[in-house]
């Protein structure tokens, strides 16, 4: 039997790879940025309902294969993990809201600087945001 890209993305990560799973894993595969639950059901066509989507993020976070990430716009912004299985310091990397766009850029060649915690403080993942405007937007400004 031949899979999917999608498909064997879930299969590969220990999810059973349902439909409403595959279309929302193709909509994360195919953006260039993290994108939020209103940007997918709208890239969805609305052929899924919010709640539909929601559930299928939520299991994606709890099984660490997608990043949540609060960029202060009040809504929440999701991109798809680039390691294999549990989030790891590859997969740690700033990201940049343009506050004119709304565009969340994801910044991979930035390393985030360690830094030490406290004894006994176990860190699952790093939200590190920059602000301003982005490269696109601030064309014409001086």
């Amino acid at each position: 039997m031949s899979y999917s890209v999608e498909e064997n993305f879930l299969i590969s990560r220990s999810i059973k790879p349902t439909p409403n799973r595959v279309l929302v894993v193709r909509e994360l595969l195919r953006a260039t940025h993290p994108i939020s639950l209103g940007d997918l059901e709208e890239l969805l066509g609305y052929t899924m309902d919010k709640a539909s989507i929601f559930r299928v993020l939520e299991l994606l976070s709890e099984k660490e294969v997608t990043h949540v990430i609060e960029d202060g716009s009040r809504s929440l912004k999701y991109e798809l993990c680039h390691s294999e299985g549990h989030h790891d310091a590859s997969d740690q990397h700033p990201h940049f809201y343009c506050e004119r766009c709304g565009t969340v850029y994801c910044l991979d060649d930035v390393t985030i600087p360690a830094i030490p915690l406290p004894a006994g403080y176990q860190v699952k993942s790093t939200n590190f945001m920059f602000k301003g405007i982005c490269p696109k937007c601030s064309e014409g400004i001086s």
